[in-house]
Formats: structure tokens, C-alpha cells, sequence
């Protein structure tokens, strides 16, 4: 009698489990279908091609960035510096963009550079020191908007070249440039992430790192290599924010890496690391983009967004919570 109460409470517990998974599968393109067609009932605006077309425009930013953070949250590892290397990076483009000075390639390949630099820094130090990363990015957030400031001396950059700014501002066959460059770059890192030995490496650092070690892979390296891909993705995302918005602004990217980090866990990558698909995080980012655009339409005030964000982001961390407690 109690085998069989006991073999009934485990099936049950085991049926829970099971459940909790395909929440945790499903539950984030069930939430982001039905949120869509509550807006396209709402508000007829919603579900317009125009409208389609600006919400992938807005979200291409955040979309970059939280690509970038993704592999550094995977291989359990955190960037808060991501919105301060938007703004120094776009201010680094800017200086190069002036019209009749040096061609287009110079302010991208220099913006590029210092993001890269920035990551690689930050990648430095976290290894070579038993600081935690969230501190180390603390620290270097701080020091990047200082540099934005300096370099800028406090003032917009601007005065950029049409061809700089088509970048970020342009269309190819009606199609905005951002939409183009964020598709090219998905599959680009879905492709490292799920297709190359450096994506299982950093998986493998992520779900347990003295494992990884055991199994020979270089704990350093791979995160070096993460935080400076952080940094070269965040560096794109200031250029195309400087070239759309057609200044570089040292004030720039305030509060990105909130909304960067944010669609990352919403889209299921796990806060302890070793788990997170580019898939999910587009899909976190653009829930981040439906929610504000319909909210906007709806004509709710921004303090009321704030809330609601909050409120989805902590119930993305409790059910990646919970998803990880039914794993044990």
C-alpha cells in the first residue's frame, strides 16, 4: 500500500517536472502569439506592415545587444558596461564621420575596434582576477561613459556623412538597413553558438566549470573570447544607433543593458548559465518591442511600462527558477 501511494506521488511529481519543462518551452511564443493578438484586437494600428516595420526597427538595437549578452550569461558570466560601450563607441564612429574626411569603412572599423578593446578589458580583468564580473562591469559602465564624455567633450558629435549615416538609416529594396543587419547577424550567432566547438566550450563553462576544465577546455580563453564578442556586438549596436540617430551621443545607450539583459532571460537563458538559445533571446526582444509599440499605441504613459517590464522580468527569472529546480 505505501509502494504504491509512494511509486503515485512520484509519477505525479514527475508529471509536475514534465509540465514545468514545457512551460518553460513553449510558454514564451505562446505568451508573445497571444500578447500580439490581444493588440491586434485593441488597437487596428497594431498589426499594419508600417507598424511591423518599426517595431523591428526599434528592436534591432536591443536586439544586437542582448545577442552579446547571451553568450556571456551562457558561459555564466554577467555585462552591465554594454550601454556605456554604445555610447563610447558611437562617439569614437562619430569623430571618424565627418563628410570629406575619411571613407565610411575608417568610423566603422575604428567604432569596432574600441568595442572590442572595451570587451577584451573587461574579459581581462574577470580572469585574472577572483573579482565577480557583475562588479568588474560595474566599474568599467562607469569608466565607459566617462570616456564617452571626454572623447565627446560633453557635446554631441555631429555633422556625419550621408554615407555614415545610411548605415543605420537607409533602406535596401524598401527594407530598413537595421532589419537586414539584425537578421544577418541571428543566424550568424546561432550559428557560433550552436554549430561551432567555441559555442559548446561556452556551454560547457556555463553548466560547470570544473567539469570543463577537467574535460581540458581553457576557462580563460573562452571567456575572454565572450566578453570581447559582447564588446564587438555592442560597438555595432553604437554605430548603428549614432548613424539612425545621426550624432553620437555620449549620453547614449543609458539603461541598454537593462533591456539587453532583460530579453535574454526572457528568452530562457538561464541567470546560473549553461543554458540560452539566440532563438529565445529574439524572441525576448522583440516581446520587450510588441509590449512597448502596443502600449504606445494604447497611449500608456511610460512610467506604467517601467512597471509592466518589471513585473515580466521577474516572472521570467522566477520561472527560470523554477525550470532549474525541476531539473534536480
Amino acid at each position: 500500500m505505501k509502494n504504491g501511494i509512494l511509486t503515485q506521488f512520484t509519477q505525479t511529481g514527475n508529471s509536475y517536472k514534465t509540465r514545468i519543462r514545457g512551460i518553460g518551452k513553449f510558454g514564451l511564443i505562446i505568451a508573445f502569439v497571444l500578447i500580439c493578438l490581444a493588440l491586434s484586437l485593441l488597437t487596428p494600428t497594431f498589426l499594419t506592415i508600417q507598424n511591423l516595420m518599426i517595431i523591428l526597427t526599434q528592436v534591432s538595437i536591443n536586439a544586437l545587444l542582448a545577442f552579446g549578452v547571451t553568450f556571456v550569461i551562457i558561459a555564466g558570466g554577467i555585462d552591465l558596461s554594454i550601454g556605456s560601450m554604445v555610447a563610447v563607441t558611437g562617439v569614437v564612429a562619430a569623430s571618424f564621420a565627418h563628410p570629406d574626411t575619411y571613407p565610411v569603412g575608417v568610423p566603422i572599423l575604428m567604432g569596432l575596434s574600441a568595442g572590442l578593446l572595451f570587451g577584451a578589458f573587461n574579459g581581462f580583468i574577470i580572469t585574472r582576477s577572483n573579482v565577480p564580473p557583475f562588479i568588474v562591469t560595474l566599474g568599467t559602465m562607469t569608466i565607459g561613459r566617462g570616456l564617452a564624455l571626454i572623447l565627446s567633450k560633453g557635446r554631441p558629435v555631429s555633422n556625419l556623412s550621408d554615407s555614415f549615416n545610411f548605415i543605420g538609416g537607409g533602406k535596401i529594396l524598401g527594407i530598413p538597413t537595421l532589419i537586414i543587419i539584425l537578421i544577418g547577424l541571428f543566424i550568424l550567432c546561432s550559428i557560433v553558438l550552436k554549430r561551432t566547438v567555441l559555442g559548446r566550450y561556452i556551454y560547457a563553462v556555463g553548466g560547470n566549470e570544473q567539469a570543463a576544465k577537467a574535460s581540458g577546455i581553457q576557462l580563460n580563453k573562452v571567456k575572454m573570447i565572450v566578453y570581447t564578442l559582447c564588446g564587438g556586438l555592442a560597438a555595432l549596436a553604437g554605430i548603428l544607433l549614432t548613424s539612425r540617430i545621426t550624432t553620437g551621443q555620449p549620453n547614449a545607450g543609458t539603461g541598454f543593458e537593462l533591456d539587453a539583459i532583460a530579453a535574454a532571460i526572457i528568452g530562457g537563458t538561464s541567470t546560473s548559465g549553461g543554458t540560452g538559445t539566440m532563438t529565445g533571446t529574439l524572441i525576448g526582444a522583440l516581446l520587450i518591442g510588441v509590449i512597448s509599440n502596443g502600449l504606445d499605441l494604447l497611449n500608456v504613459t511610460s512610467y506604467y511600462q517601467q512597471v509592466v517590464m518589471g513585473i515580466i522580468i521577474i516572472g521570467a527569472v522566477v520561472l527560470d527558477s523554477v525550470n532549474q529546480s525541476s531539473n534536480e
